[in-house]
């Protein structure tokens, strides 16, 4: 089996960058150490906040870390590189053009998976850095999606979910959750996007199934175990 090396950019936050080590862990088929995928992983957990950048919020820019830390796994010899962040991909086509290894996009791989998966209409949970920068409802465009986001004073609230509680450590509220996702579900989404890794701990502590939500943090599991010609369970 060939010998293929993922290095994934986490921190971002960290508690998100566990999630994905242990999701890649658990989705891969394997009977041996041997069978698992080799990665290796930063957490710069200083680097700036992507959404307050993007928002004018704050005059510290996120780049710089990630091009470093996207030079830094490419001199280790990894073969392809991970961002677990959403909102990171603001700076995709900088961080890609830094370095000469691949650079999966976790938006183009959500949204390819929830065309694929037979979706028509996607509500899209990210952090008002990405909606406002449009990540996902350009990708949407681009895979002939349909796609729905939220008002000002429901994306304050997604904010809300994931800054104030699980970004700070704290269950989320639920009930806030729940009452976003049934404006959706109003709204004829078929499909719920959580396009922030934050809201991928919410999913996976809260035990939510997968017919309705599309996990980005999932989904780029899924396809490194792919791309690193492992079996996924």
């Amino acid at each position: 089996m060939e010998n293929i090396t993922v290095g994934v950019m986490g921190g971002l936050g960290p508690m998100a960058s566990v999630y994905f080590y242990k999701m890649v862990v658990d989705m891969t088929d394997a009977k041996t150490d041997q069978e698992h995928v080799d990665m290796v992983i930063t957490n710069r957990a200083t680097t700036p906040d992507r959404s307050a950048y993007i928002l004018g919020q704050s005059d510290e820019n996120p780049v710089y870390a990630l091009v470093s830390d996207a030079k830094k796994l490419e001199q280790f010899g990894v073969d392809f590189i991970v961002i677990t962040c959403n909102t990171a991909h603001y700076f995709y086509d900088k961080i890609n053009e830094s370095v000469n290894i691949p650079v999966l996009s976790i938006v183009e791989e959500t949204v390819k998976y929830a065309k694929e998966s037979g979706h028509k209409k996607l509500g899209i949970m990210a952090t008002t850095g990405n909606i406002k920068t449009e990540l996902y409802q350009t990708m949407c465009k681009k895979f002939d999606m349909e796609y729905f986001v939220l008002d000002d004073e429901r994306q304050q609230q997604v904010m809300e979910i994931i800054y104030d509680d699980i970004k700070s450590g704290k269950p989320a509220d639920m009930n806030k959750f729940n009452k976003l996702v049934n404006h959706l579900k109003e709204n004829e989404c078929d499909g719920i996007v959580l396009g922030c890794t934050e809201l991928s701990i919410l999913k996976n502590d809260n035990n939510l199934g997968n017919d309705l939500y599309i996990d980005s943090l999932e989904v780029l599991a899924r396809q490194t175990i792919i791309k690193s010609n492992r079996k996924v369970k």
